[in-house]
């Protein structure tokens, strides 16, 4: 059973940025989809990014783009997450979830399409 685990949250001032990384271990497979999501306090989950690790598909939810950048070390097999211009609207937890291969295409990526899930890293934007 493969495990999959969140880093790099905390507190971030207004304005800036921050880099979220996401490791994934013990998958049997050696292609995956990574999806990006957040659930900010007492909301739905949203989605965010997701990348496919065999080529550079990448997805990015309409309303994200231009703000986060998703990319991958694939020899470590870890996944970040970059966000820039952060508000307080951005304060969540932040998780990363691995699926099949293929999941990563041309629309928001559906939490019930990602299996294996971190246990999330919060983010909190203030000053």
């Amino acid at each position: 059973q493969g495990q999959v685990m969140e880093s790099g949250g905390g507190l971030v001032q207004p304005g800036g940025s921050l880099r979220l990384a996401c490791t994934a271990s013990g998958f049997v497979f050696d292609v995956f989809s990574i999806g990006w999501f957040r659930r900010a306090p007492g909301k739905k989950h949203e989605a965010l990014s997701c990348m496919r690790s065999q080529d550079d598909t990448r997805y990015y939810v309409d309303s994200m783009k231009g703000r986060i950048t998703i990319s991958i070390d694939n020899a470590k097999k870890r996944v970040f997450l970059e966000m820039r211009n952060v508000t307080s609207e951005d304060t969540a937890v932040y998780y990363c979830a691995v699926g099949h291969s293929l999941l990563c295409g041309q629309s928001d990526p559906d939490i019930r399409s990602y299996g294996s899930w971190g246990q999330g890293t919060q983010v909190t934007v203030s000053s």
